[in-house]
């Protein structure tokens, strides 16, 4: 406040007039007597004060003052509103490179989660979108006339088998080995295989994702467009038609022992790959048809294991179609 002041009286127009009392802003020190000026070192009389330097001249100083402290101020404010917003540039240039060091060091929730999620096989087999559905008269003639094959093939190589047998050629009679007829105690067998193999499958389905996709993959392919009906046929005449084939025929040529049992199953097992069905569908066919060619070994009867994987074809098929997402 002060050096502001002496150095406004230091100005030239100022030292060139210079009352005894300075009047600064218009405000001065006033005396009763008659003041003196000088015009640099010579006294160029005595005067009044008001006559020399008149009160608006000291106005109109101070507003001058006034004036440059405003724009000064001014010009402060714009530096320092200019500071600021570069400051905030910065600080958010900044913020979101340390928002992404945070995220890498702590992973949020949202992005934890799909890494913990178990995706479904519909979810999956939806993904991918390689399955294609079958119209209806479709899948019932492609079942009616593979299934017709198949039971052709085993009905020839049982004849052929026959009749070479009676010929005297060193070949087992398939027919004589493995016969049709029944007995009450096979339903207990039946039985037991219906159980023994719908549990597993319902277990493999719930802990073993890649045969559970295998088995989505074939039931939508053959079981979409059915009605419920149609799954008598879907399910009874591959389940007739395979077992004729591959444990009324195939097995009692290639000899009546477990050798047989287990030559006979990888067979079935590697048919059953393709359509949408991979390996773990193929392991499992095996599996399966170890079972049946024990029970036709067992009960030397082939209705057994017709029975037994016709019914395992119905309830797979039913429980799928009342389980299943991808119907609804």
């Amino acid at each position: 406040m002060y050096s502001f002041l002496l150095g406004s009286c230091q100005s030239p127009l100022v030292m060139g007039l210079l009352p005894a009392n300075c009047h600064v802003n218009g405000i001065g020190t006033h005396s009763p007597w008659p003041i003196s000026a000088f015009m640099g070192r010579k006294l160029i009389g005595l005067h009044d004060k008001q006559k020399i330097l008149p009160t608006k001249f000291f106005c109109g100083l101070g507003g001058k003052i006034r004036a440059f402290a405003s724009r000064n101020s001014v010009k402060k404010l714009r530096k320092d509103r200019q500071a600021r917003k570069n400051l905030t540039l910065q600080t958010n240039k900044i913020a979101p490179n340390e928002d992404n060091g945070l995220e890498d060091r702590f992973p949020s929730e949202d992005d934890s989660v799909p890494d913990n999620k178990k995706v479904s096989p519909i979810d999956n087999l939806a993904a991918q979108g390689s399955i294609t559905i079958p119209s209806r008269g479709a899948v019932l003639q492609a079942c009616t006339v593979t299934s017709g094959l198949i039971a052709a093939l085993g009905i020839i190589i049982r004849q052929v088998s026959h009749t070479a047998s009676i010929e005297g050629l060193p070949i087992l009679d398939c027919s004589m080995e493995v016969s049709f007829g029944f007995e009450m105690w096979h339903l207990e067998l039946i039985a037991g295989l219906v159980i023994m193999v719908s549990s597993c499958r319902f277990l493999l389905l719930k802990t073993w994702p890649d045969f559970a996709e295998s088995s989505e993959a074939a039931n939508q392919q053959v079981l979409s467009s059915l009605q419920p009906l149609d799954y008598m046929v879907v399910a009874f005449l591959p389940g007739i038609s395979e077992e004729l084939l591959f444990r009324g025929a195939l097995l009692p040529l290639f000899g009546v022992n477990w050798k047989s049992v287990f030559v006979v199953a990888a067979i079935f097992g590697v048919l059953h790959l393709g359509g949408g069905r991979k390996y773990s569908f193929a392991i499992w066919a095996t599996f399966v048809g170890v079972l049946y060619g024990y029970a036709t070994i067992a009960s030397s009867n082939l209705i057994v294991p017709m029975a037994s994987h016709a019914i395992n074809n119905l309830i797979g098929g039913i429980s799928w179609r009342y389980t299943s997402k991808s119907l609804e």
